[in-house]
Order: C-alpha cells, then structure tokens, then sequence
C-alpha cells in the first residue's frame, strides 16, 4: 500500500513541472481540499461523529496565518504550525461538549459553531486583528530559488497532503483508530470493554481540526485574503457533499472528493446558480441510494476490496470479541479498566 501511495505522490510532483500555473493553481486547490475532507474521514466516517464546524474550523487556520502575517514580524509559515494548534484546540473543544452526545445534538451544536464564527470575525472587540467585514490580505510564502509561487504551493501542499494520508492511515490501522471504530458502531459495549469514549472522540475531533485548520491555513496562501464571507455554512455543506462522494471510510476517499469538490463546478458553470443548486442535491441524494460507500468504497467492492489502496480498518467489536483482543487495556492507548 505504501508503494502505492509514494508512486501517486511521486507522480503528481513530476507531472505539476509539465502544466502551465493556472491549471497547477486549481490541483493545489484540489489537494488542500483533499487535507480537509481527510480531518472529516476521521471525524464522521471512523469516529462516528456529524459536524457542520468544517468551515470554521477550515477558516481558524486562514485566519492564524492571516493575522501572523499581519500583526506579527514572523514568517508567514509559522501560521502552519498556530493553524495545527488552533484547529487542534478548537476541534477538541467542540468535541468534549458534543462528542459523547447524540448526533441530533452534534448537528446543532457545531450548526451553532459555524454560524457563529462569521459573525465573531466581525466584531468590534477584535476587528483590528481580524480586520472585520474586509478580512486581511497576507504575502504568498517566498518560494526558494526560481520555482513559481504557485507551483511551490502545490509542492508544499502535496507534501503536507502525503504526510497527512501516511498520518491518517496509521491511526485508522492502530489500535487506537480500531477502538474508535468500535465505540462508533456501539458506544456502550466500548466502554465496558475500558474504551474512553467520550475521550476519544475529543481526541478525534481535536486531530480533524487540525486537519481542517492546515486546510484552511494553505488556503489563504493560496488566495493571499481571508475573509468571513469565505467561510459560511455553505461551505461546510460543499465539504460533507465531497466527503459522500469520494467515501468516508479511508483516505483515498478523501483524495477523491477533494479533485471533485474542484473540478465538477466546471461542468456546472453554465447553468446559474438556482440549476446547479439543484443538480447539486440530485446528485447527493442519488450518491447517497446508489454508492452509500462512495466512489472509493464501490470501486472497492467491485475489486473484491483486494486492492490495498482502499484498504479500510476494522472496528474491534465483532460477535461480542473484547476490544481489547490484542493485548491488554493498560497496554492499548492509554485505556484504563472499567471501575467495579
């Protein structure tokens, strides 16, 4: 699988040098797309967990390396890492108060979170940091020697995406990510097994915002302005539809959604907004009946889910076998035993 994996990566680097920069612009947007639908990959399809928080949290990373390029004498790229942190925080924080709730209350909790966070970005309190209704303009990351700005972007993104799959992967396939998955398909027999569930899924929630934070984080390089309009419920909606279309239960998924959530609006453009609305939600609710699993998953299906690219994990809980199969709890990420 990883071999896979490192000639795809390996290839798209190679193949960026043969395009002109506009069409290398629009596959950086792809993959920064593809960073943030991975954040989703592990909060809805293996925790279990719904949120309509990806465009806050998407704009939390824009707007760290916004105002770290604006306020700040530091480097444009330290907003990478204050992104990580920040999207990390934020989605924990969401994650302890709705991540042991019911998926009803996950809903409106981060439907709460996302219609917040424009209106925050325009208040007088902190307008100077966030420069209120006209956003903040920031510089494009120097490339170094003479690579274009916008190739060096897409380098930097593909470099960030192969690392944030290679991260994905692991945790999917560990221990920790198998109990996710089985406190996903039934939290209580999880939890007698010595599974935290409601720690885990704060941790989980945590890791997708800081996926969805990098995303956003690239973004704004990859535009140079954030602003609140750019981050409105509609885009939390546009991201759920790309997860449902590439698969939400491994990363290849992720990598599919994201090349669609950019290129399919081609196929759109002509039609006005009201039409392409409209095909939108065709297309999700026939997504939805005819490949429930996605593009990755039926594809998978029609392999015989022999190929190792999409390999998916298996939850832990199967016909009443311990969660804990391997070892004991002590020893299985950090999960103590049930109090008696």
């Amino acid at each position: 699988m990883r071999t896979v994996w490192t000639m795809g990566f390996v290839a798209a680097a190679a193949l960026s040098f043969c395009f002109p920069d506009f069409i290398v612009f629009r596959f950086t947007q792809a993959v920064i797309w593809a960073i943030a639908l991975l954040g989703l990959v592990l909060l809805c399809g293996i925790s279990g967990q719904f949120s309509f928080a990806q465009a806050a949290l998407f704009g939390v990373g824009g707007y760290s390396a916004a105002i770290i390029g604006a306020h700040t004498p530091l480097s444009v790229y330290w907003g990478l890492p204050t992104a990580l942190l920040m999207g990390y925080v934020a989605g924990w924080g969401l994650g302890r108060v709705a991540g042991g709730q019911s998926l009803w209350t996950q809903a409106l909790v981060t439907y709460a979170f996302a219609i917040a966070f424009p209106q925050l970005l325009r208040w007088r309190v902190i307008e100077h940091w966030t420069g209120g209704v006209q956003g903040l303009y920031l510089d494009f990351p120097v490339p170094p020697g003479d690579i274009s700005a916008d190739r060096w972007n897409f380098m930097m993104a593909l470099a960030l995406l192969a690392i944030g799959v290679w991260l994905a992967g692991n945790l999917i396939a560990s221990r920790s990510g198998r109990a996710l998955m089985a406190a996903r398909d039934n939290d209580l027999a999880a939890a007698a097994q010595g599974v935290r569930t409601a720690q885990v899924r704060a941790t989980i929630s945590g890791i997708a915002g800081a996926y969805l934070a990098l995303a956003g984080c690239l973004s704004s390089y990859q535009f140079g302005y954030v602003g609140p309009t750019g981050y409105s419920f509609a885009l939390s909606v546009q991201m759920l539809f790309g997860l449902v279309i590439g698969g939400m239960h491994s990363p290849a998924g992720a990598i599919v959604g994201g090349l669609f959530l950019q290129f399919f609006p081609d196929l759109l453009a002509g039609l006005g907004k009201g039409l392409s609305g409209l095909l939108y939600a065709v297309l999700l609710i026939a997504a939805m009946v005819l490949m429930p699993s996605g593009v990755v998953g039926t594809f998978k299906s029609l392999l015989g889910g022999r190929h190792p690219a999409f390999a998916e994990a298996k939850p832990l809980l199967r016909a009443g076998r311990s969660v804990a199969h391997h070892g004991s709890n002590e020893e299985r990420h950090g999960v103590a035993r049930p109090q008696q």
